[in-house]
Parts: C-alpha cells; sequence; structure tokens
C-alpha cells in the first residue's frame, strides 16, 4: 500500500487503526528478520516549501522526501546546517524519529515542529521541538510507535548558523567553509561506509554507548586506550565501533552476515543471509561488549520479525 498525499492517508485511517501495519519511507534502518505478516506501507507524501525572514531559513518539508537529496538543495541554495549529515540514507520523515545525527551534530538542533496524522483521533498535529522528547537516536515518537504517522517535519536553520568541525574528520579542517564539511562527510562516508546498493546493510547496526563518569573512570584505568568523548549531562560516549573492533568482530561472519571488513558498527549481508545469522552474530557481539565492558550495546536499526517491531 503506498500513500502519496494528505488525503490519502486519512482516507485509509480505519484500516490502519484496525490491522497491523509497518510504515516505511526507504527502508534504510529497518532489517526484516523473516517475512513480516502485516500491512507494509510506503510513505511517498512529496513537497519542499522554503520561506525566510530576517534570521531563519524556514523549510517545511513532506516526510517522503530524501534526507540526503534535501542536503544537496539546500547546499546549493546557500542553507548552512546540514552539511554534517550528508548521505545519510532515509527520509525526512524518519529524520526527528531517530533524531539523527553524524560529526557532532544532530537533528534535533534544527526541528522546529513535527506534523502527523494521530491514528486513534484520526485528527491532524504536530509537537513542537520540546514535545517531541528529543534523547540521543531517539524521539518520542520512536518510543511510541504505531500511535503517529509524521506528515511533514518544519526545520529553522539560523542564517548565521555556526558550523560544527571538531568531531572525527572535520577536526583537521583549517577554519572549513559549510561546502568543505559536505564533501568531507561524504568522502569519509563513501570511504567507510558499503553502499546498500551494492552491498546489503542498515548502517550503523548499534547505538553509541554513554556511561556515568565514574564508571568510564573504572573503564579507563583497565583499557587505557579506550576512545571517548564527552558527552551531555557529564557523560561520556565511547564509540561501539571501537568496542567491537577491539573483540575482532571487524571482517568476521556467520554463514551469509558479517561485520563489514572497514566498519565494525556496520553488520552486512553478503547475498544468502539469514534473519536468524543476524540475529546469532548481533547478540553474540552485544554479549562479548558486555562481558569485557559490562556495557550494554542498544540497536539503531528497526528489527522487524513476522509480528512487528522485536529486540534482541
Amino acid at each position: 500500500m503506498t500513500i502519496d498525499s494528505l488525503d490519502s492517508l486519512i482516507d485509509n485511517v480505519t484500516l490502519l487503526r484496525n490491522s497491523a501495519h509497518i510504515f516505511l519511507g526507504e527502508g534504510s534502518n529497518t532489517i526484516f528478520t523473516e517475512n513480516y505478516d502485516g500491512l507494509i506501507v510506503k510513505n511517498l507524501l512529496k513537497g519542499i516549501h522554503i520561506n525566510e525572514d530576517d534570521d531563519y531559513f524556514h523549510l517545511n518539508v513532506a516526510s517522503g522526501e530524501n534526507w540526503h537529496e534535501l542536503v544537496v538543495r539546500c547546499m546549493q541554495q546557500q542553507i548552512y546546517g546540514f552539511e554534517n549529515l550528508a548521505l545519510i540514507p532515509g527520509t525526512v520523515g524518519a529524520s526527528p524519529i531517530q533524531n539523527i545525527g553524524a560529526y557532532g551534530v544532530e537533528i534535533e538542533r534544527f526541528v522546529q515542529s513535527v506534523e502527523f496524522l494521530d491514528l486513534k483521533t484520526g485528527m491532524l498535529g504536530h509537537f513542537n521541538a520540546k514535545e517531541c522528547e528529543f534523547a540521543y537516536r531517539d524521539s518520542r515518537f520512536k518510543r511510541e510507535p504505531g500511535i503517529r504517522v509524521i506528515t511533514s517535519v518544519n526545520f529553522a536553520i539560523p542564517k548565521r548558523n555556526i558550523v560544527v568541525a571538531n568531531y572525527g574528520p572535520l577536526a583537521v579542517l583549517d577554519a572549513p567553509t559549510p561546502e568543505q564539511i559536505f564533501d568531507t562527510v561524504i568522502h569519509t562516508r563513501q570511504s567507510k561506509l558499503p553502499d546498500p546498493s551494492v552491498l546489503g546493510n542498515a548502517g550503523s547496526f548499534f547505538k553509541n554507548p554513554t556511561v556515568e563518569a565514574a564508571q568510564f573512570a573504572l573503564l579507563q584505568k583497565q583499557h587505557p586506550d579506550i576512545v571517548h568523548y564527552s558527552a551531555p549531562e557529564g557523560r561520556v560516549k565511547i564509540p561501539a565501533a571501537w568496542l567491537i573492533d577491539q573483540l575482532g568482530f571487524k571482517g568476521k561472519r556467520l554463514g551469509g552476515i558479517g561485520c563489514h571488513e572497514h566498519q565494525a558498527l556496520v553488520l552486512v549481508n553478503y547475498g544468502n543471509g539469514t534473519g536468524d545469522e543476524l540475529i546469532s552474530l548481533a547478540r553474540d557481539i552485544t554479549q562479548q561488549v558486555y562481558d569485557r565492558y559490562h556495557i550494554l550495546l542498544e540497536h539503531e536499526v528497526r528489527l522487524i520479525d513476522k509480528h512487528g517491531p522485536m529486540q534482541l
């Protein structure tokens, strides 16, 4: 089933309310571990409207628009702020659900409000940024699945936006322009991450965990070379890829599923992998990371079995 207008969404609200269903944008952050028994709804809502005032560019973007194409369009129109988030796969509607982020920037920085259809009431509504309850790779929409269908996202991008270039490969750039950040991010992602159209994957499989400062101090005594970054509320972020790599998982395979040879955080399907193999490998990684570091990894991707969303 496809939804290409607000009218078609509203017309089908009773069907959606009374049937098991999964909404898909481009499916880039979703893995089906087996055939799903319910209805799959494809989001084809389109439209980009840009206005401006003295201080901000205001964008209203339909949820079915491709995220990276929006970033490119903004760059072409010298609307800067999204450059750190270039080449993230998926749709605009998925961006607030996941609170997408990369290289020091998360989308909540620019979200003014999110518009949606409430499946329970059949009414259109919206949440402002605070009501979205954003957190690291998380939001109210993600924590309350199946209740609302995002129809569009309203962004407010400051005209005096300050570039963020203190993370990873951007930190070596000397006073970079937004264009240089955009180019560097694309080059880095293309060199490190496999193209899902060539090698099946859903990007970063696990979230980067954060720990309390006291726990990190103990970890650092045991593992002096542990990679880390500061996180909000005095916590410390530890790259999941580093944890997984230390355990020798990079390039390791289980049947047709494996950790990518250049990026341990990405689980890939070499062509004949099964859902059972994926879950087994992911659970093995989770258990070994916990056994060595006492850190419990959480999966970032949305896992769907025949009944619907599932956990490891």
